[in-house]
């Protein structure tokens, strides 16, 4: 029995011999670029005046924004991400070198009056963006954003107005900023081996009478509206369903290019994907509800409309084209004078697309049937499902 037993044991051994090791995979490199801003760098100081501030300012300090941004990162270690805070020069001549940067797209600040009150607004929209340093092309995009509003009894000072993009990027009590919201985009982010697919928001349209209800700050400029809508389709979407996006960038991405300047200066221009799927938003309209009445004030319900097609031009195929829409409450206290319709008109619109995106990552489709007429709006979100799963 004794010789059984020792026959048995060489031979698990022998077999153990030709059974290859399983090894955990290697994390990708990523070098940290730090902070960036995208477009013309000759035009940064127009379109970025209070970030380059801010960006100067704590320089000033003795600080860098490289340094708040490698300091975010560190509170927050990527998960699949081996992070390197060398020099990008130091990649020069390899095969494959990623580089991770936190690119500002757009800034927003604007003062509304209503009545004795001023209304700041302040908006950065961003992305933590992966590109290959030898071919200069993206790999993959999160976009990003931060938004910051207070309400003074006079005009804001340019000193306080500055404070407050310093809390868009900084962060306030329970509230992370964009540095902070970049470095937990990277704890999650993944690089695959293989050639990824590409998702991108290609094209949004307004109704004339949406466009009349947003506000000065976002028709001051051809494209600001759309790309304010493309970028807050593609947001939710990357942070629900977990994908990456290619930049949606109107009006300086010119032959699918995207020039960037980062914080030592430099300057590159990184070379756009084709997107393998399309994304389509119809921005239909806003409607405005009386919903009831009583002597504390009314409310109102505020709706929101939009048709979203999602597709892969090459091949013809869509997975998705239907129309959807959204309502929240708002309360109107009787004692307020004057009522600013739009940030409840955008909690409806943004509230659709995390609905939508929540479904599409499987996590309930109660709200689509209610919010969609399309009768096979459950497969066509199985089909979107799926199709974004191929993206990650």
């Amino acid at each position: 029995m004794l010789g059984f037993f020792r026959f048995v044991l060489a031979g698990l051994f022998a077999l153990a011999a030709f059974v290859p090791v399983v090894r955990a995979a290697e994390p990708a490199q990523v070098t940290l670029a730090g902070l960036a801003f995208a477009g013309d760098a000759a035009s940064l100081d127009q379109r970025f005046p209070y970030s380059r501030r801010y960006e100067s300012a704590i320089a000033k300090s003795g600080q860098n924004a490289y340094a708040m941004v490698r300091a975010a990162v560190a509170q927050m270690p990527p998960q699949n991400l081996q992070v390197s805070s060398g020099q990008i020069d130091e990649l020069k001549g390899r095969d494959q070198a990623l580089v991770s940067s936190l690119v500002i797209g757009s800034e927003t600040v604007s003062v509304e009056t209503f009545g004795s009150l001023r209304k700041l607004f302040v908006l950065i929209r961003g992305q933590a963006l992966f590109f290959d340093f030898k071919s200069m092309t993206v790999v993959r995009s999160y976009p990003l954003s931060f938004a910051y509003i207070d309400v003074f009894d006079r005009d804001p000072t340019e000193d306080e107005i500055l404070a407050r993009v310093k809390n868009v990027y900084e962060g306030t009590p329970g509230k992370p900023g964009i540095f902070a919201r970049y470095a937990g985009v990277l704890a999650k982010a993944t690089v695959p081996a293989q050639v990824p697919r590409f998702v991108k928001v290609t094209k949004v349209n307004l109704a004339p009478e949406l466009v009349d209800m947003l506000p000065a700050y976002l028709k001051g400029a051809p494209g600001v509206a759309e790309t304010w809508a493309a970028d807050l389709v593609g947001e939710a979407v990357s942070t629900r369903v977990g994908v990456p996006l290619v930049p949606y960038i109107q009006g300086y991405a010119v032959g699918k290019v995207m020039p960037l300047r980062v914080s030592d200066g430099t300057v590159y221009t990184l070379t756009l994907p084709t997107p393998d799927y399309e994304i389509t938003v119809d921005f239909t309209g806003f409607k405005k509800v009386k919903f009831g009445e009583a002597a504390a004030g009314t409310s109102f319900v505020y709706g929101a409309y939009a048709n979203v097609k999602i597709e892969q031009p090459l091949m013809g195929t869509v997975y998705m084209n239907a129309a959807f829409k959204n309502g929240e409450v708002k309360v109107v206290p009787a004692t307020q004078t004057y009522v600013d319709d739009f940030p409840a008109y955008y909690d409806a619109l943004n509230g659709m697309f995390h609905k939508l995106s929540d479904a599409i990552a499987g996590k309930g489709n109660t709200w689509v049937k209610s919010a969609s007429a399309a009768s096979d709006i459950e497969s066509q979100i199985l089909k979107t499902k799926q199709l974004l799963d191929l993206c990650k």
